[in-house]
């Protein structure tokens, strides 16, 4: 720790890492040297300098230590992309405004070993990357599918897709602007190298000399990706892709991805910056990072930004106003310098949230960076340890979808597709209400809120609370109110006649015989929960079925999950109840919701069945017919 050190440690440990820091960012495309994948040292045919070049290129049949300079250049070129952009490409300085040569920073170099490691290895390209701030992705993006068609290969051709088809032909206006400053003598190409129209087309560009086509689409219209003949795609801030019933992201990459062969030398690149979670591009982060698709996760955090460093001239007054966090990236191995220009970066803006968008030092800080957000990040990550794939799939019914017979012949049908999840199955207990299970009633069509059914396990054998309340089974679907009533209810049964909480808000509002369901319900199911009111007219006590929702209990259960989240007192298994924490927010009228867009669910069921937990008397071994009673609200 920080703290712990001594002064003179503290410096000495710092200058070690300031060294090791300065190793890192030795940087000469020229010369070779801190140019990513392996490399080996050859003489220059005409200086006689000692170069350090790709392995490949030496190990090419045209290589030989007599080329001439023009020849041993291009092939270069060709096996050395650090080289190519260094001499070939041309941008504009985003500070001097003038134009000058690429020479990648350690962010770039970063993404760039990511996609040199598949394609030197004879794989397709397939990358997903998080930005933070402006350091040159998409620019290394572009320049590297440049590089591929005017080096590589002939025929390669390629599609640039966005949001709007603007921002893809601004994205294609890189490789126009590139083309515009290539040196002609390094031009692999009979004619001036330069864009020209395709066929009268509007969206396709051809390069004549390497017939690679580049063409531009918007996500807006998927069907204008399909079938094409495409080898490569960068598909650009996918996070903001439309996402609707007619138009979805998952719809347009599949149509993509459908069109790029799984060949060496084919590469998707998949980019963007966050915009907060519980969307394709977190949902496809995620499997990424699990490894269950062919996407490779690439995140440059704030730090490696050689930039971002800031001179100590008063080490005493630093570690004095340093913060909790700040000393944690201490503990990252982050120097002084970089840690005193977080620090006064961080002076600059007006919440730790807006601090962690703009500058993330995780991936997780980038999608859970929601101004608003009620739960803080480092609280929700505590609890990703027990997500984890269930270990069952079916569903639970009885000899009918509805009425009593719903409730006789309980039985567990396997299904692949079904909608019901089982982490733990129930245990043989004569403890009434061992389990909990909570149900967040949504809509009936598939543009509806999802209904939601969680069983939570509150109790050990013996009787006594489980130290942290577990998740052990979920359903989640779209079905009519009637039937998600018996639904749970089967479930509830299933699991040793667990208390069923309904949220009761709906179906109390329901204009037809539905307002009676829970009524019915409570009938056939005795173990279904009960709460107390009072009359403020009579001021007799009156008692309805299933849990009320309303400004004084909504702030009992959140404050309650608040304390559950911070604390990781229970266990969680399904990380898209970790999606919804993190984008639950507190609106600017006081109330809390989801965000736009975004869904609760899942996070409700959590905080009825857990603060209804917090409210059960000792667990009883004889059951009683007794409705189960909460206090009065």
């Amino acid at each position: 720790m920080i703290d712990e050190l001594s002064r003179e440690d503290l410096l000495a440990e710092n200058a070690k890492r300031v060294a090791t820091l300065k190793r890192k960012l030795t940087y000469d495309p020229i010369g070779g040297m801190g140019c990513v994948g392996p490399r080996f040292p050859v003489r220059h045919p005409v200086s006689g300098m000692i170069v350090m070049v790709p392995k490949s290129m030496r190990e090419d049949e045209e290589y030989s230590k007599d080329m001439d300079e023009a020849s041993w250049v291009k092939l270069r070129h060709r096996h050395d992309f650090e080289f190519w952009a260094a001499t070939c490409v041309r941008v504009r300085h985003k500070i001097k405004g003038c134009m000058v040569p690429l020479v990648l920073n350690a962010p770039q170099r970063h993404l760039l070993a990511q996609l040199e490691q598949q394609r030197t290895a004879g794989e397709p390209v397939r990358i997903i990357l998080l930005k933070a701030r402006q350091w040159g992705g998409s620019t290394l993006v572009q320049m590297y599918m440049a590089w591929i068609q005017c080096c590589r290969k002939h025929q390669w051709h390629s599609l640039i897709c966005a949001n709007a088809s603007d921002i893809s032909a601004t994205l294609r206006g890189m490789f126009s602007t590139l083309l515009s400053e290539y040196p002609r003598e390094w031009w692999q190409g009979e004619s001036d190298p330069k864009l020209k129209v395709y066929e009268g087309s509007t969206s396709i560009r051809v390069i004549p000399d390497r017939n690679c086509r580049v063409a531009i689409a918007s996500a807006w219209r998927p069907d204008s990706v399909r079938g094409m003949d495409y080898s490569m795609a960068h598909l650009s801030e996918v996070a903001y892709w439309p996402d609707s019933p007619m138009v979805k992201p998952e719809m347009v990459v599949q149509s993509v991805c459908g069109c790029v062969p799984t060949v060496a030398e084919t590469v998707v690149v998949m980019e963007s910056t966050a915009n907060g979670v519980g969307n394709y591009f977190h949902n496809l982060w995620l499997k990424a990072k699990s490894g269950e698709v062919a996407f490779k996760p690439v995140f440059v955090a704030w730090y490696e930004n050689e930039m971002y460093q800031t001179e100590v001239k008063n080490i005493d007054y630093m570690l004095s106003s340093l913060t909790k966090y700040e000393k944690k990236l201490w503990e990252l191995g982050l120097t002084l310098e970089q840690i005193l220009w977080y620090h006064r970066k961080r002076l600059e803006m007006d919440s730790d949230q807006r601090m962690n968008a703009e500058f993330p030092t995780t991936d997780i800080e980038a999608f859970n960076s929601l101004i608003n957000t009620v739960f803080d990040t480092e609280s929700i990550e505590q609890l990703r340890p027990g997500c984890c794939k269930p270990k069952e799939r079916g569903d639970v019914g009885g000899d009918e979808s509805k009425g009593p017979g719903a409730l006789k012949n309980i039985r567990f049908r396997p299904a692949s597709n079904g909608s019901l999840l089982i982490w733990e199955r129930p245990t043989q207990s004569n403890l009434r209400h061992k389990y909990v299970v909570a149900v967040d009633v949504g809509g009936r069509s598939d543009n509806a809120d999802w209904s939601v059914i969680v069983v939570i396990d509150r109790l050990g054998i013996d009787g006594s609370p489980l130290p942290r309340p577990k998740v052990v089974a979920q359903w989640r679907g779209h079905t009519y109110h009637d039937l998600l009533a018996w639904k749970a209810a089967a479930i509830a049964k299933w699991y040793g006649n667990a208390l069923l909480v309904v949220e009761s808000n709906t179906l109390e509002t329901e204009e037809s015989d539905a307002g009676m369901i829970l009524e019915v319900l409570a009938q056939n199911y005795r173990d279904t929960y009960v709460r107390r009111s009072l009359d403020t007219l009579t001021q007799h006590e009156t008692t309805r079925v299933g849990f009320h929702t309303n400004r004084s209990t909504k702030a009992l259960i959140i404050d309650n999950m608040l304390g559950m989240v911070r604390d990781a007192g229970y266990v969680e298994r399904d990380e898209m109840a970790l999606n919804e924490l993190a984008s639950y927010e507190k609106k600017a009228n006081g109330a809390y919701g989801a965000r736009q867009g975004c869904h609760d669910d899942i996070l409700m069921t959590r905080a009825i069945g857990l603060y209804v937990i917090s409210t059960l008397s000792k667990p009883t071994i004889t059951p009683d017919d007794k409705p189960v009673f909460l206090p009065r609200f």
